[in-house]
């Protein structure tokens, strides 16, 4: 194995475990200069920038993708995901906000067992029940109180997610797509949507503009939503799927663990069982799907 390129995909993976896990963090931090609304649309503006500058100097065309899927992914990946993100973490915790969106992949396999009529084999099936008994755990059901409809709309924004990989995936079957145009274009229609919604959602102050909303932009935009994109293709180009799921489950973990170091969050037992739950089923299905690719191919070194 190539040496430097064990370096570099070690930073590359620690700076998107920071980035994305971090982000949870800042946008909570964030909330209390804008409205959910009015930060997610700054977010996504300075992320399409940013993507459109790294596609500028990487010489990469900016032909659009075919609009009605590119649109509908961003309407569900960028514009729908952000803002039920956002209105999440107004009221709720950011590490259990986290750990109720990365719920997505379970999601994802039951809407692609219905709309793309893929069978889920009997680990997938356990996987997906481990989730939901770690779903329901986190949301307590017989002790609602007034955090509910945060977590709510937390499940609400890994179901959006889940909706847009089905998406993306049929648009990848009908259409050759550049990765990093897609995530621009989508991002791109996923920014009128916001802005579209912004009068829905009136902010209960204006914007305090501040030095601290300015580094909570460039993290959550430039860091997160453009370079964060960038390190994740990168990271595809060198692991395959199944191991790529397999280091993506940290980010959750590390936006939990920021949460209590930042925000004094301690999970109650409940949340603390669900949580565990939910990342058994997680490493269940990464490790599940590691094995396929491995009976196909070798994995790729990092």
């Amino acid at each position: 194995m190539n040496k430097t390129y064990s370096l570099s995909g070690v930073l590359t993976l620690a700076f998107l475990w920071l980035v994305w896990g971090g982000n949870w963090i800042v946008t909570k931090l964030g909330l209390a200069y804008a409205s959910a609304a009015q930060l997610g649309l700054m977010r996504t503006v300075l992320a399409v920038l940013t993507l459109g500058l790294i596609m500028f100097f990487t010489h990469r065309p900016f032909k659009p993708t075919p609009f009605v899927p590119t649109f509908l992914l961003g309407l569900t990946q960028t514009a729908g995901f952000v803002l039920l993100t956002n209105l999440a973490l107004v009221a709720g915790g950011a590490g259990k906000v986290s750990v109720l969106c990365y719920t997505m992949p379970f999601w994802t396999l039951l809407m692609a067992r219905l709309w793309l009529g893929e069978r889920l084999s009997r680990l997938q099936w356990l996987a997906v029940g481990l989730a939901f008994a770690g779903l329901i755990a986190i949301l307590e059901p017989r002790n609602l109180t007034g955090g509910w409809l945060s977590d709510l709309l937390a499940v609400g924004g890994g179901l959006v997610w889940a909706a847009a990989a089905i998406i993306a995936k049929r648009l990848r079957i009908r259409h050759r797509v550049d990765t990093l145009g897609l995530t621009f274009w989508q991002m791109l229609y996923g920014a009128v949507p916001l802005v579209l919604l912004l009068p829905l959602f009136p902010a209960a102050a204006p914007v305090r503009w501040s030095p601290e909303l300015a580094a909570v932009l460039v993290f959550s935009g430039v860091l997160a939503g453009g370079l964060g994109w960038l390190a994740w293709m990168l990271l595809l180009s060198k692991l395959s799927a199944g191991m790529a799921g397999l280091n993506i489950l940290a980010i959750p973990a590390v936006a939990v663990l920021l949460a209590w170091a930042t925000f004094g969050e301690t999970p109650t037992h409940a949340e603390a069982f669900g949580m565990a739950l939910v990342a058994l089923a997680l490493t269940l299905l990464a490790a599940l799907t590691l094995w396929k690719e491995t009976k196909v191919q070798p994995v790729k070194n990092l």
